[in-house]
């Protein structure tokens, strides 16, 4: 069965996190956590998460079973089965984290995806991130409408747009984007058409349309694997015929 878990950002700024063991991995764990901000301790009444990085598999499992009986969520290196979460290979560009994680299958498949994020991110989408985020009052005074906000800010980022964040836009970029002209943008509805139910055949084109599409009409046939490829936000619409909304609409059928 498919194991399923759910990616989370916790912010730890001066938070005890346990750490167990020593040598090469706990070393590595250690970094890690002060990395995010947080404090290693062995012990703390106050910490949430723990690691243990103990290589004799005995003294591993019970101290797993000793933290998770006080409610911690615990981490047990390369033991996946006892995992409440595991850690992912993190591409960092503050305050820009990309993390790339198998759920424990394979923390080496983990690290060489990371390898090549890190080939083609540029270290400028940090800068571009801090900036949109100062301008966030900038932004709802040129867009009060949210769902109009969203579509100009994803129109902006896009592949060729003004923040298209793999060109390497600079710190200015976002004040020059909001003292431009909007042209607006209608209404659209596009159709896809499919030819496997397997995602991983998804165009260029139908993978771009699916992460933009603000409603998404899909045939009954269209595969739960497919439509998950959409924002989470879409509204998504089991219909046979589709009658063009705001934003952009994308027509989903098979064949």
């Amino acid at each position: 069965m498919r194991e399923t878990g759910l990616p989370i950002v916790v912010r730890l700024d001066g938070r005890p996190v346990i750490l167990l063991g020593d040598g090469e991995a706990a070393d590595a764990k250690r970094r890690l956590i002060e990395r995010a901000g947080a404090v290693p301790v062995t012990d703390d009444p106050a910490a949430r998460l723990a690691i243990v990085a103990i290589e004799d598999e005995g003294e591993a499992v019970a101290a797993a079973a000793r933290l998770k009986a006080r409610g911690l969520l615990v981490n047990v290196v390369d033991r996946p089965a006892l995992c409440d979460f595991t850690l992912p290979a993190i591409v960092d560009r503050s305050p820009v984290l990309i993390a790339v994680a198998t759920g424990g299958a394979s923390a080496g498949l983990a690290a060489a995806i990371r390898q090549r994020i890190e080939g083609w991110l540029p270290a400028s989408v940090g800068v571009l991130a801090t900036a949109l985020s100062s301008a966030r009052g900038a932004m709802r005074a040129r867009y009060p409408d949210g769902r109009a906000r969203r579509v100009a800010l994803a129109r902006a980022l896009d592949a060729g747009g003004v923040l298209d964040p793999l060109a390497g836009p600079d710190e200015a970029a976002v004040a020059r984007w909001l003292d431009t002209p909007d042209t607006g943008s209608a209404a659209r509805v596009e159709t896809v058409r499919l030819t496997s139910t397997d995602p991983d055949e998804l165009t260029l084109r139908a993978a771009r349309l699916l992460s933009q599409a603000d409603r998404v009409c899909h045939r009954v046939d269209v595969p739960p694997a497919i439509l998950s490829r959409a924002r989470a936000d879409a509204e998504r619409l089991e219909c046979a015929a589709v009658e063009p909304g705001e934003g952009l609409t994308v027509d989903l059928s098979m064949g």
